[in-house]
């Protein structure tokens, strides 16, 4: 059995210039950071005696014989991708919902790589696991979703990805001051707005727009190196990577008419008017999680004026999608 443990992600800064549609042609980048809920994938060979060759276990439970009658879209195109012909066991645990804006599907793909690599006995770096997941989600699964997730996954930890017009990236690891990093950790607050729904859907609306919406994405863009110059500079007050937030999803907000809704709009006016000084909806926007930036000394209003979501305290951390166990399973 293969066990692996993926984290979720949270980007601030760049969201919507990893898509291959703007940065072929214009410059891509975003600034984000791993955080310490996890996407957990077991795989295991399937023993010969069971009357399915394939059985996936997520939200449903799928027992099937034939490859290409798997409903599960991830699951179905990668173990094409590697050619997996043996019976197979595969079961998803996740720490938060699914479709929530955090990259959980790409975390689910990643360490789904990750777990059939390590089955195969060879050991993937985070660029070929994040390589081998964009390409199964953008092109085997045809996908409308970005490049940014699946690199965060599979490298984890605080970092600046430039995407390139030949559809390679560079990642680039932030040292922050730790007490820094801790600064900001202590600013930020996660809300689940009860509302899932398919990413790929809001970025389509976003891509048919993009060449209307030039100087909001060239300014989208500019805001990760800005993002990254406040945490980097110790005599520069933290508020300003809440306010450059606020002046993000603002700019954002303007991209498509399906980013937001009025339910979203009324609890990020709540949270301003209760102390937050910027946030933004995380991941293509529509629903799933809400940040806030918000003073230590605010954040009870934050909570309150709130109550109706659910708050998910969190840590950054730095680790990437990792093998957990690997042990043979006798079969």
């Amino acid at each position: 059995m293969i066990i692996t443990k993926t984290p979720y992600r949270i980007s601030f800064f760049g969201g919507g210039t990893d898509h291959p549609e703007w940065y072929r042609e214009n410059k891509g980048a975003v600034l984000a950071t791993t955080f310490d809920k996890y996407c957990y994938i077991s795989v295991r060979i399937l023993p010969q005696f069971f009357d399915h060759k394939y059985r996936i276990v997520y939200s449903k439970v799928e027992s099937i014989k034939n490859l290409n009658e798997i409903q599960h879209p991830s699951v179905r195109e990668t173990l094409k991708y590697f050619n997996c012909h043996q019976g197979l066991e595969i079961h998803h645990d996740g720490d938060l919902p699914a479709k929530s804006g955090l990259g959980s599907s790409s975390s689910f793909t990643v360490g789904l790589v990750n777990a059939l690599k390590e089955l195969e006995g060879v050991h993937s770096s985070p660029y070929e696991l994040a390589t081998t997941a964009i390409h199964i989600e953008q092109n085997l699964i045809n996908e409308c979703v970005g490049s940014q997730d699946q690199i965060s996954a599979a490298y984890g930890g605080f970092n600046e990805i430039s995407f390139h017009s030949d559809d390679k990236f560079t990642v680039e690891p932030k040292l922050f001051p730790p007490n820094r990093v801790n600064d900001l950790n202590n600013h930020l607050m996660l809300f689940f707005t009860g509302i899932s729904r398919f990413s790929s859907e809001v970025s389509k609306s976003q891509i048919i727009n993009m060449k209307n919406c030039h100087s909001q994405m060239n300014e989208l863009h500019d805001m990760v190196s800005e993002g990254s110059s406040i945490l980097n500079n110790i005599n520069t007050p933290i508020d300003e990577f809440g306010k450059l937030l606020h002046r993000a999803w603002i700019s954002k907000r303007s991209l498509s008419g399906k980013i937001t809704n009025s339910k979203i709009d009324e609890l990020y006016s709540a949270a301003i008017k209760a102390g937050a000084i910027g946030g933004k909806v995380l991941g293509a926007g529509s629903g799933g999680f809400v940040l806030f930036f918000v003073r230590p000394e605010n954040q009870d209003k934050v909570r309150a004026v709130l109550a109706n979501l659910t708050y998910v305290p969190f840590n950054f951390e730095n680790t990437g999608s990792k093998i957990v166990l690997s042990q043979p399973n006798g079969f």
